[in-house]
């Protein structure tokens, strides 16, 4: 066994109904007093609760999927009129991210606090999207350096938007056995994953209001990240990218739809792989287990029900092709791409 593994060394502080508390440490930790408040706007009042004992020199409220490079650019300026010592992201994916566009071109601390299961808060990579394509890359300076957790702030996400989001954390962990750098490490975290959100998202869908189901689906959703963060860019995250910004479609339910059909492309080639996902599952095969929670949990299934055209398969198979990651398990060609997304297009089994 020989393996090289990175830990990126970040603060978690996991404790339900302890948001606001615990953000007032961590903004006295940092020395911070000129903060910056990140939060869509449909997160006004819930972070306007969490944050009221901070010392807020500026809400921010505009955010937007996929972090367009002119929504970023808004964001930093504004960053700079109010002389900000510190960045507060409370919400989802889109809005993390826009903390870590500011803090790439600024270098300021990020504390963030997740309201949905994104996983984008335990990882070092940024997106940014312009002209309908969207870029990615790794920076120590978008690491938030301290995540605060609280199931309760996750209570009032929809069920539906509450699987999207789980299912787009199991991908984390399954695209995370065959990424390039994935180690043994990064495998067994891979799995726990795995075992947590499954366990947790059907809770989720049976009792909204209930707690064990969430604070299982949040954990499960930061050690995704974590694994994600060290494995990297797998087959299935660079397709979901490259579809994230050709169409503008949302972020976890791509992921939703897109997972079984990579899952079916890559398992026959990575027995190993798929022995662990299908254990984690609960199942005797990794595609069986994966099938019949995404039943269980009535998951997303087409993407053409979120606003991708049929004429955007062929260039967007183009586009995956020539992103495909070194390693992967099954062999990747034009002809295989386009079926796996016409299938994931029209909602059909995976193939």
């Amino acid at each position: 066994m020989r393996f090289d593994h990175d830990t990126l060394a970040q603060r978690v502080r996991f404790a339900s109904a302890a948001a606001a508390a615990n953000l007032v440490d961590e903004i006295k930790e940092l020395g911070a007093t000129r903060v910056m408040v990140i939060a869509a706007e449909a997160e006004r009042e819930l972070a306007h609760r969490v944050a009221a004992q901070l010392p807020v020199a500026h809400w921010h409220h505009e955010v937007a999927m996929h972090v367009p490079v002119e929504v970023a650019e808004r964001a930093r300026k504004r960053a700079a009129a109010h002389r900000v010592d510190a960045l507060v992201c409370i919400g989802g994916g889109s809005t993390t991210g826009l903390a870590k566009a500011v803090a790439l071109t600024t270098g300021l601390p990020i504390v963030a606090v997740p309201t949905t299961y994104a996983g984008s808060e335990a990882t070092n990579v940024w997106g940014l999207t312009e002209h309908a394509r969207k870029t990615t890359g790794t920076d120590p300076r978008v690491l938030p350096h301290t995540i605060v957790y609280d199931a309760t702030l996750t209570l009032t996400l929809p069920v539906d938007l509450s699987v999207a989001s789980g299912l787009n954390a199991l991908a984390h962990c399954v695209d995370s056995m065959w990424a390039p750098r994935a180690d043994p490490i990064d495998r067994a975290l891979a799995g726990e994953g795995i075992r947590a959100l499954r366990i947790g998202l059907p809770l989720v869908a049976a009792e909204p209001g209930g707690l064990e189901g969430r604070e299982h689906a949040l954990y499960g959703a930061y050690l995704s990240a974590v694994v994600f963060a060290s494995a990297g860019s797998g087959l299935h995250h660079k397709i979901c990218h490259v579809l994230g910004g050709m169409f503008d479609l949302p972020h976890a339910q791509t992921h939703a739809v897109v997972l079984p059909h990579v899952l079916a492309l890559n398992a026959p080639s990575a027995p190993d792989a798929e022995r662990r996902i299908a254990a984690a599952l609960d199942a005797e095969s990794a595609t069986g287990g994966l099938a019949r929670l995404r039943t269980e949990l009535d998951a997303p299934r087409a993407l053409r029900n979120y606003g991708m055209p049929e004429s955007g398969i062929l260039p967007a198979a183009e586009a995956v092709l020539a992103a495909v990651p070194p390693g992967n398990p099954a062999p990747v060609a034009l002809d295989n791409i386009t079926g796996l997304l016409h299938a994931a297009w029209e909602g059909a089994e995976p193939r």
